[in-house]
């Protein structure tokens, strides 16, 4: 096992509040840090607890745990890697933070190896990406091959089986317009303003065209924006 020295900032994630206030999840993610700096002369010097869905990219003690990290030079340890490798935005912000990553549950990623994973992690998640993509397509193509009739100026197919093409391919470009804003929203977060309606304002100040093409945002579009992140 290697030697840790140094600082270290410690990232869990729970799915629900409830998991945060009883320590289901918790704990064993505390346990899984302590005994991955087992041995050596290392501090923890910060703790981060995420309470929200592995689906959401918008994590705030994500954002507060890595600028902890530069603050004091520390390592951020991650308790557990699983179903990250599908999220594209999450790894992304992490390779592009200027932080040394460790994973708990992932000891040899350390150092450039660990970057080089990380990157290998990244491509995985946007193929994975086109993947559904392809498979939108695929399906949509089909049920036109049936006879099933694309119907509707937004492009509704009809029938059970092109409904469910067409309403995943709006899902998927819903989610895609979704990583594109995300930074943006960041930004207007970084910059103090935090409530939905003060994001809305903010994107349509900077000319940020709603998923319709609009150019004015309500909170209720900031919403559901940050839902299919």
């Amino acid at each position: 096992m290697a030697t840790h020295t140094g600082n270290y900032v410690a990232y869990y994630r729970v799915s629900t509040a409830r998991q945060g206030a009883s320590g289901l999840g918790l704990e064993a993610q505390q346990q899984a840090v302590r005994n991955f700096l087992n041995g050596g002369d290392w501090r923890l010097v910060g703790e981060f607890t995420e309470v929200e869905s592995g689906r959401k990219s918008a994590r705030p003690e994500l954002s507060r745990a890595l600028a902890f990290c530069r603050a004091h030079r520390a390592t951020l340890v991650v308790a557990k890697v699983d179903r990250l490798t599908r999220n594209l935005g999450f790894l992304t912000r992490l390779m592009e933070a200027g932080v040394e990553i460790r994973f708990a549950d992932l000891p040899q990623m350390d150092g450039p190896v660990g970057q080089f994973m990380l990157h290998q992690m990244a491509a995985v998640a946007q193929l994975e990406v086109g993947y559904i993509s392809s498979r939108t397509k695929a399906a949509l193509a089909a049920a036109k091959a049936r006879g099933v009739k694309l119907g509707g100026f937004r492009g509704v197919a009809i029938g059970d089986e092109g409904r469910a093409a067409s309403a995943a391919s709006r899902a998927a470009a819903a989610k895609a317009r979704a990583a594109d804003v995300l930074p943006i929203v960041e930004e207007v977060r970084a910059s103090g303003v935090t409530s939905l309606g003060g994001i809305a304002k903010a994107l349509s100040e900077r000319g940020v065209p709603t998923a319709r093409g609009g150019g004015r945002w309500t909170a209720e579009q900031v919403r559901r924006l940050l839902a299919r992140a």
